[in-house]
Order: C-alpha cells, then structure tokens, then sequence
C-alpha cells in the first residue's frame, strides 16, 4: 500500500517508472546501499520527528552519512529532536518503520530537504516500503516532496586528516 502512494505521488511528476525494487531490504542506510549497489551516503534517509503540535510530524531527508545535529534541528524547528515512536510512524507518515518516504504523506507531515544532499548528482529516497527506492537529482527530489525549505540539521562526517 506505501510504494502504490509513493508510486502515485510519483506519476504526477512522471517519475514513477524510476521506481525501483530490489529482492534484498534497504530498511537501513547499510542495506540499501547494498542493495541498489551505491555508496551509503547517497540513500536519502527519510526520518520522522514529533512536530510542534500534537499528531503532527516534522520529516528531514538527509544523506545516509549525516546524522542529526541537536542544537541545529532546534534552531531550524523550535522543539527538540525527538523521534517518531513506532507506533507513531505509519499513523503519521503514510508509511512504515524502513520505507518512511517523502512521498505520498499526509498533511500532519511536513517535508524538509537536509543540505547534506546536495553533495550528489543523484540520491536514493526509499518509495514506502523497505524494498524500494527511486534514483532523483536533489532538484527532483525538491519539486517532488513539496518541501517546505532547505534545512542544515544534518552533520556530516568529516574525513580523517592524513598523517
């Protein structure tokens, strides 16, 4: 039922033939990976966090490799990061725990789009279900998600200084 809204979402804007589902999981960052044999940093993670207001959601898309900074979610967003419990993720997203998607959403979510996805040409979001995702440009990704702005709460790894 998720990859039909992902996919439905996605035929709006004519991407929906970009859908593609593996045989292996991608419910995580590793997985995915894997499984669409790119680098962990280009699946676009979708994560849910409780919203200002009771029963709604705030959802980030970051790189795989980012994680969320604390003290810069609250200055984008205005209440701590605290995330979606499992049994809070399907009722508010529109999808389950390991396919939660910035597609096909109800009101109560809102779609942000992390800045540590516009490092890649293309990136990997997940389509509703833990084996599926759509290739996208981070400009695709921005028409198609309706987001509500470009947000910086994610930080990325930095590499090692060679010795």
């Amino acid at each position: 039922m998720s990859l039909d809204l992902a996919r439905t979402h996605l035929a709006r804007f004519g991407l929906d033939d970009r859908i593609i589902v593996t045989d292996a999981s991608s419910a995580t960052v590793d997985l995915a990976a894997a499984a669409l044999g790119v680098e962990p940093a280009r699946i676009a993670k979708t994560l849910s966090f409780r919203g200002p207001e009771p029963g709604t959601a705030i959802l980030v898309v970051l790189a795989g490799d980012a994680r969320t900074h604390n003290a810069a979610f609250k200055a984008a967003f205005g209440v701590k990061a605290r995330m979606l419990g499992g049994d809070e993720v399907e009722q508010l997203t529109g999808h389950a725990p390991g396919g939660v998607c910035p597609f096909g959403n109800p009101p109560a979510a809102t779609v942000y789009l992390d800045e540590s996805l516009r490092r890649f040409e293309t990136v990997f979001p997940a389509c509703g279900t833990a084996t599926s995702a759509v290739e996208l440009t981070p400009e695709e990704l921005a028409e198609v998600t309706g987001h509500h702005g470009w947000v910086a709460v994610g930080q990325v790894p930095q590499p090692a200084p060679e010795a």
